[in-house]
């Protein structure tokens, strides 16, 4: 079977699942935990199953904590009470569910990537008790339609997507809370919509900025992991690694055909899985995710789109722009950033913290990812504070 029609039937699956939920105003039943593996198969990834409602019983009632070291962890594993898509354009249709308390403290989580999606553990840093939790599959992945899409795909129109979701919601003020592009993303909304947000719970900061685009795809981190980087490079002739953005853009948009665009797909999904964590996850476990066709293309595509474009951003640099901050200074704001962190290294959440020094700041001792012991600690500690917080 060829790549494009793997796609084609992949995009048919979630339309057949998903075409008569993609509305504005309904709330839509709880999709199946096991169609939300890629692994599963597209097909699988659009049944739909009834919905789990809250209730209070279903969760902990006490914080996780790690017995040995004291640490705080994520708590229990949790279903949804709703899954729904809602039309947000004539193209695009974006995935969202709500999970935890419908009464609580609501909050937004802010995925990263861009191209990412979310899963059910994305609402474990938050108490289930106490939070509205909100994930959004933002336009082209996750189970938004249609899949890996690029066109009125911007930073702006995802954050009018979250507008039109919170406005939906009957939500007038929401925490947000974003990692990696997540954090970029969040930075962004926050700065556009300064009165809708409670509090900002930021990890891995990342402003897009040419220096950070450069040190990780172009010269900086390959003199870290120079065995992962051997992968990326090869996945692009000698003669085009001058500007290895624009080399694979060309084959991520399909100019070169199928087989270049999921090369090229799985090559720069893999190079960001192995270089995430400061004690790599198992091959085998970044193959599961990174390597899988459907979310390396999405993640890719949706990246280097984002990544060519600067974000769409007026200016490099534009989320440091004392203007920018200004507009938030007054939201109570939790920055944890990985001192060694490759994917988004330290320097962007040092400049952060200098030019946003009311933000508390805590650098840990370890990688990117969220599922560090040591940022999982400090993120679930921040939203255990916010959650008394009802401004």
């Amino acid at each position: 079977m060829s790549f494009f029609r793997f796609i084609r039937q992949g995009r048919s699956a979630f339309a057949r699942g998903f075409a008569t939920q993609c509305i504005t105003s309904s709330r839509q039943p709880a999709v199946n935990e096991k169609a939300q593996s890629w692994g599963s198969g597209a097909a699988a990834a659009a049944a739909i199953w009834g919905a789990t409602m809250f209730s209070a019983s279903c969760y902990s009632s006490s914080p996780s904590v790690c017995e040995e070291s004291g640490r705080r962890t994520l708590y229990p594993p949790i279903e949804p009470n709703s899954s729904n898509l809602m039309k947000v354009s004539d193209l695009h249709c974006v995935h969202y569910q709500e999970y935890g308390n419908p009464r609580g403290k609501p909050v937004l989580f802010v995925h990263g990537g861009p191209g990412g999606g979310t899963d059910s553990k994305c609402a474990r840093f938050f108490d289930p008790k106490a939070y509205r939790i909100i994930l959004v599959d933002q336009r082209g992945c996750g189970k938004s339609t249609p899949f890996a899409e690029l066109e009125e795909n911007t930073t702006y129109d995802s954050i009018r997507d979250f507008e039109k979701i919170r406005k939906h919601l009957g939500i007038e003020k929401w925490q947000v809370f974003g990692g990696s592009w997540g954090s970029t993303l969040s930075l962004a909304y926050a700065m556009e919509h300064p009165d809708r947000v409670t509090e900002l719970v930021l990890r891995g900061i990342f402003l897009l900025r040419e220096k950070e685009i450069h040190w990780f795809y172009q010269n900086g981190a390959n003199a870290i992991y120079p065995d992962a980087w051997e992968a990326y490079e090869s996945a692009i002739p000698p003669e085009e690694r001058g500007d290895f953005l624009k080399a694979y853009r060309r084959r991520l948009r399909g100019e070169l055909g199928p087989e270049e665009m999921k090369r090229a797909a799985l090559a720069w999904s893999v190079w960001e899985g192995r270089t995430s964590k400061l004690i790599p996850d198992s091959e085998e476990n970044i193959k599961k995710k990174h390597g899988s066709s459907l979310f390396s293309l999405a993640f890719a595509r949706i990246e280097n789109h984002y990544f060519v474009n600067k974000a769409f951003f007026p200016r490099d640099g534009f989320l440091l722009e004392k203007e920018q901050i200004d507009k938030i200074r007054h939201i109570p704001t939790f920055i944890v950033q990985g001192r060694y962190d490759v994917v988004c290294p330290m320097m962007s959440a040092w400049d952060l913290h200098k030019a946003f020094p009311e933000a508390e700041f805590k650098i840990t001792t370890t990688g990117h990812s969220s599922h560090e012991p040591d940022i999982v600690h400090e993120l679930v500690s921040a939203t255990d504070r916010f959650k008394y917080n009802h401004s």
